[in-house]
């Protein structure tokens, strides 16, 4: 089994999901999150004073999948996320060592 966690757009959820369920990928995790990455930011006034942003909103996904889906989710979320720009954002793939259902004690 492995874990993807992803870091995207805040508005490319929606297209993500929709590629994600397409697949068959249906269980996975939703955070908001601020981030800093390639994108670096943007500066902006505030009542005169300049401010940097460089922390910006993102949505990290987390989905456990087993072996023989990681490629199909990995291409879920690219397709869905992809604009071609900067900040688009990145995509981590973890083993995991051990899955259990909380409800039966089963491994998953």
């Amino acid at each position: 089994m492995k874990l993807i966690i992803a870091f995207i757009r805040p508005e490319a959820l929606q297209d993500v999901k929709t590629k994600l369920y397409a697949q068959e990928l249906y269980s996975l995790s939703v955070t908001n999150v601020l981030g800093a990455g390639q994108q670096k930011g943007y500066t902006e006034a505030y009542r005169g004073i300049q401010t940097e942003v460089n922390l910006l909103k993102k949505i990290r996904l987390e989905i456990g999948v087993a072996e023989e889906k990681v490629e199909q989710a990995i291409k879920a979320i690219t397709e869905g996320a992809h604009s071609g720009q900067a900040g688009d954002g990145v995509i981590f793939v973890l083993d995991v060592a051990r899955t259990l259902r909380i409800r039966t004690g089963d491994p998953i």
